[in-house]
């Protein structure tokens, strides 16, 4: 049976998040805590909170993102677990975010700095300058248009040397571009 644990309302104000999907079953004799007008539920644990909802990324005045199981699950609604100690603060001034490259699935995202796995040597920006920077790898990765400027043969290359410096230095991307030009 399921003591009743409940965090102070405050407690996920202005936080980031990663919850990891897990199975509904997971939630097997747990009871729901709280449900938003939107329709997600909260249930938590000494351990940490799980929560299910159609809708992940930017939620009111937080930004918890799904890590999503392989395969994906079919259901439109994502059961996810994050631990308490996972939940770290977030403001639009302070740089706490890095980003993270995922060349295998060809996909970037942004972590905390609070993250254990992060390896210090990507720059740390604000939400803003993250965003910027995310956007612009994403162009890299999805079109090729900009690599006709370059005398390269292999575009994954040319991608992998350009996001590096994005993700571990604060040049522009011009810069960057001049600089990837020059080498090869």
């Amino acid at each position: 049976m399921q003591t009743n644990f409940r965090p102070h309302p405050n407690s996920f104000k202005n936080t980031f998040c990663v919850f990891h999907e897990v199975l509904p079953e997971a939630l097997q004799g747990l009871k729901v805590q709280f449900e938003s007008k939107a329709g997600s539920r909260y249930y938590y644990t000494h351990e940490g909170m799980y929560r299910v909802s159609n809708h992940w990324g930017r939620l009111a005045n937080s930004k918890w993102r799904l890590v999503a199981m392989e395969p994906e699950t079919e259901s439109k609604y994502k059961t996810g677990f994050a631990k308490w100690d996972c939940f770290y603060p977030d403001n639009a001034t302070d740089k706490l975010y890095y980003l993270e490259m995922d060349y295998d699935k060809n996909t970037v995202t942004y972590q905390h700095k609070l993250n254990p796995l992060y390896n210090q040597k990507a720059v740390l920006r604000t939400s803003l300058e993250t965003t910027k920077r995310i956007k612009q790898v994403r162009n890299l990765i999805q079109l090729t248009s900009w690599a006709k400027h370059f005398d390269c043969d292999d575009i994954d290359v040319l991608r992998s040397l350009i996001i590096e410096d994005l993700i571990d230095t604060n040049k522009t991307l011009e810069e960057i571009k001049k600089e990837v030009a020059l080498k090869i």
